[in-house]
């Protein structure tokens, strides 16, 4: 079974609480629950890690490469558009990572149309609300049948 990791940054902790305009009312819980039944639904094992601290992002990147696992799909929040350091730490990644995030960034505040993820990121999936996460499951489970790492 392949393994997919499920990285959600500074801030998602709020989900459900913080501006559900752009981001809906579902709780991360509720998101973890629906991202683990979606993946076994593919066949994939799900893990999913949120940290508010980007020291233990990177750390928790680091692990995955130590890992081998198959896929990553992160919403760095805020990191997205400043953190070179988790930036750095998915470059060493040999598998493919997607970038999710529930809201369109590239419609929203001009500072949250640039990610310092993306150019490392396979793809992006933005503005789908819970769906994106769901649409990067689609993406990996196809990327890795597909036999493409």
């Amino acid at each position: 079974m392949k393994k997919i990791l499920v990285l959600n940054g500074i801030n998602l902790n709020m989900f459900g609480k913080r501006d559900p305009a752009h981001y809906g009312t579902a709780t991360l819980e509720q998101i973890d629950a629906r991202v683990a039944a979606w993946g076994a639904e593919l066949g994939l094992q799900i893990d999913c890690f949120q940290t508010n601290h980007e020291g233990e992002m990177v750390e928790r990147i680091h692990r995955a490469h130590e890992e081998g696992v198959d896929a990553l799909i992160i919403n760095a929040g805020a990191w997205t558009h400043y953190s070179y350091g988790i930036a750095d730490a998915l470059a060493i990644l040999k598998a493919p990572v997607i970038e999710v995030h529930m809201s369109n960034i590239h419609a929203r505040e001009e500072f949250r149309h640039h990610s310092v993820i993306a150019g490392l990121a396979r793809g992006q999936i933005c503005g789908f609300g819970v769906g994106s996460y769901h649409l990067a499951l689609l993406a990996a489970s196809e990327l890795l049948n597909a036999g493409q790492e």
